[in-house]
């Protein structure tokens, strides 16, 4: 009826492998959060990224032909490449602008960037 056990034999109880999952569990429920905020900031990051690059693009473009543009074709020209899920737009002062303002986001970020060349850059 019951199994004798023999000099030796190794195993782990139910109680033990429990205790492992359990502990297992707990540690996966502060994972996830901390993951969680962790996408968020690498998201902003991008976001912030992008408008710093197409700021640079901006001005690329203007020391080649001395205006500014806000046209998708030459900012990719100048060297601009817009991440995936990341949305820019940049806009100028006025017809004859001497400064530009451009403001980015990620759909899955939580802040959103503003570059103004005329007060000196990210605000």
């Amino acid at each position: 009826m019951f199994k004798k056990t023999l000099k030796g034999e190794k195993g782990f109880t139910l109680i033990e492998l429990l205790v492992v999952v359990a502990i297992i569990g707990i540690l996966v429920a502060i994972a996830i959060p901390q993951f969680a905020n962790y996408k968020k900031q690498a998201n902003d990051s991008a976001a912030e990224s992008d408008v710093r690059n197409l700021a640079l693009a901006m001005e690329s473009y203007y020391a080649s032909n001395n205006i500014y543009t806000t046209g998708t074709t030459e900012l990719s020209n100048a060297g601009f490449k817009a991440t995936k899920n990341v949305t820019t737009t940049p806009a100028l002062a006025n017809a004859t602008a001497a400064t530009f303002t451009i403001t980015g986001s990620h759909s899955n970020g939580t802040k959103t960037f503003t570059w103004n060349s005329g007060a000196g850059g990210l605000q």
